[in-house]
C-alpha cells in the first residue's frame, strides 16, 4: 500500500506541475496541442478515405511515414551513448543529461510506433502484429523482429528512468543493482533496434538500392550523430528556459560524440558514392536517379544536394576543436547535421529504393498535404510527451517535486 501511496502521490504531483508554468510554456504546450488537433484532423481524412490521399502509391508505398520512422529509430537508439557512460562506466559528466536522453528516445519511440499506425492505413489493422492472435510470421519476417525490439526498447527506457526517478522522489538513492543490468541489456538493445530496421531493408532483394552491407552501420553512425545533436539542442534549450543546470563539459563531450559519429556516417557516404559511380551498372539507376535524375525525373534532386553540403559542413565545422568548443557554432552545426541526416535517411534513402521499379518503371513519388499534416501532428506528440517527461523529471531533481509523508 505504502508504494501505491508513492505512486498516487507522483502522478498528482507531476499532473500539477506539467499544467503550470510561464508563459512562454503555456504558449509551447498550446501550440503542440494545436499541431496535434490538426494532424488528428488530416488523419481522419486519411482514415475515411483510405491511403489514396496520400502521395503513396503502388510503385512507391513508403514514403514520408517510413522516411520518419527509420529517422526517430536512430534518434531514440542515441540515448545508448549517453546510458553507457553513465551508468556502466560510472562518468559523472553525462549523468545531468541521461534522463533527458532517455526521455527523448522514449518520445522518439511514441512517434516511430505512431507513424507505422499512420503507414497501415488505420489501427483497425493492428491485430495482425500481435503474436498468437494475428498473422506474426515469427521468426522468418524481419518486420515481426523490428515490432519485438522496438517494443522492447520502449519498455526500458520507461522503467529505469520510472525506476531512478520515483526513488529521488522520495528522498532515496536508487540501488544499482537494480537498474545497471537493465541499462547494460539498453546499450545492446539500442543497437539491436537500428540494425533490425537496416536488415529490413537489406533482404528485399527486388531494391538493388538497398543491398548494401554498409546499410546497417551507416544506420548506427548516422544514429550516433543526429541524435545527440538533437539532444545539445534540447539541453541548450533546458539550460535557457529551466533552473535545472547543464554544465559546459557535458554539453561539450556530447558533442566529440556526435563529431566522431559524423565524422564515420561521412566516409561511409563517400565509400558507398564510390561503390555506385565508380563502376556502376543497371542496380546504380536509383542513385542515379536520387543524384542526378533519370529520364527528367528530378524531384529529389532539390533534397539531397541541400543535405549533402549540410552534412559535409557540420562535419567539417565540428573536427575543429575550436570551433566546437563555441556553442553558438555547436548549436548551429547540431541543428544542420540533424536536418541533413533527417534528409538523407528519410527521403534519401526510403523512397530512392522504389525508383526504378522491378520492371524499370519510375513514379516519382511527392507527399501530400495529408501526410505532411499528420507527420508534423505526429512530431507535435512527440514534442508534448518529451515536454511532459522533461518537466517532471527536472521538478524531481531539483527538488521541487518530492513525496510528503
Amino acid at each position: 500500500m505504502g508504494t501505491l501511496k508513492v505512486l498516487g502521490s507522483l502522478i498528482k504531483d507531476s499532473l500539477d506541475i506539467i499544467t503550470r508554468g510561464s508563459i512562454k510554456y503555456l504558449i509551447w504546450m498550446g501550440f503542440l496541442t494545436f499541431v496535434m488537433l490538426a494532424g488528428m484532423y488530416c488523419y481522419s481524412i486519411q482514415l475515411e478515405e483510405g491511403l489514396v490521399v496520400t502521395g503513396m502509391n503502388d510503385r512507391v508505398s513508403w514514403g514520408l511515414y517510413i522516411s520518419n520512422f527509420t529517422f526517430l529509430v536512430g534518434v531514440a537508439a542515441a540515448a545508448v551513448m549517453l546510458v553507457m557512460p553513465t551508468y556502466v562506466l560510472h562518468d559523472i559528466d553525462f549523468k545531468q543529461a541521461v534522463l533527458i536522453g532517455e526521455g527523448l528516445a522514449v518520445a522518439a519511440l511514441i512517434m516511430c510506433l505512431a507513424f507505422v499506425v499512420a503507414d497501415m492505413g488505420g489501427p483497425s489493422v493492428l491485430w495482425h502484429m500481435i503474436p498468437g492472435i494475428g498473422v506474426f510470421n515469427f521468426p522468418a519476417s524481419m518486420l515481426t523482429w523490428d515490432v519485438i525490439v522496438l517494443n522492447g526498447y520502449l519498455f526500458i527506457n520507461i522503467t529505469i528512468p520510472f525506476y531512478i526517478l520515483f526513488k529521488h522522489y522520495q528522498g532515496k538513492d536508487a540501488n544499482p543493482k537494480v537498474y545497471v543490468p537493465g541499462a547494460i541489456l539498453s546499450v545492446f538493445w539500442a543497437v539491436g533496434i537500428h540494425l533490425i530496421t537496416a536488415f529490413l531493408y537489406q533482404g528485399l532483394q527486388a531494391r538493388p538500392f538497398w543491398n548494401n552491407a554498409l546499410l546497417g552501420p551507416r544506420f548506427l553512425a548516422s544514429a550516433f550523430a543526429a541524435g545527440p545533436a538533437l539532444i545539445i539542442l534540447v539541453l541548450a534549450m533546458i539550460r535557457n528556459f529551466t533552473e535545472f543546470k547543464i554544465e559546459d563539459k557535458t554539453i561539450k563531450k556530447i558533442a566529440k560524440i556526435v563529431t566522431v559519429a559524423a565524422q564515420i556516417n561521412l566516409i561511409m557516404l563517400i565509400s558507398e558514392l564510390f561503390k555506385e559511380f565508380y563502376s556502376p551498372t543497371h542496380h546504380s539507376e536509383s542513385s542515379v536517379y536520387l543524384f542526378f535524375g533519370l529520364e527528367g525525373k528530378t524531384a529529389l534532386l532539390p533534397w539531397i544536394w541541400t543535405a549533402i553540403p549540410l552534412n559535409v559542413l557540420a562535419t567539417v565545422l565540428l573536427t575543429f576543436g575550436k570551433l566546437r568548443n563555441n556553442f553558438k557554432v555547436l548549436y548551429f552545426c547540431c541543428f544542420i547535421l540533424f536536418l541533413a541526416i533527417w534528409i538523407e535517411k528519410g527521403f534519401g534513402l526510403i523512397v530512392p529504393g522504389f525508383i526504378p521499379g522491378p520492371y524499370g518503371k519510375i513514379a516519382e513519388y511527392t507527399p501530400s498535404g495529408i501526410e505532411i499534416g499528420v507527420t508534423l501532428g505526429i512530431w507535435a506528440l512527440g514534442a508534448f510527451v518529451f515536454t511532459i517527461l522533461a518537466k517532471t523529471a527536472i521538478g524531481i531533481e531539483t527538488g521541487k517535486l518530492r513525496f510528503k509523508n
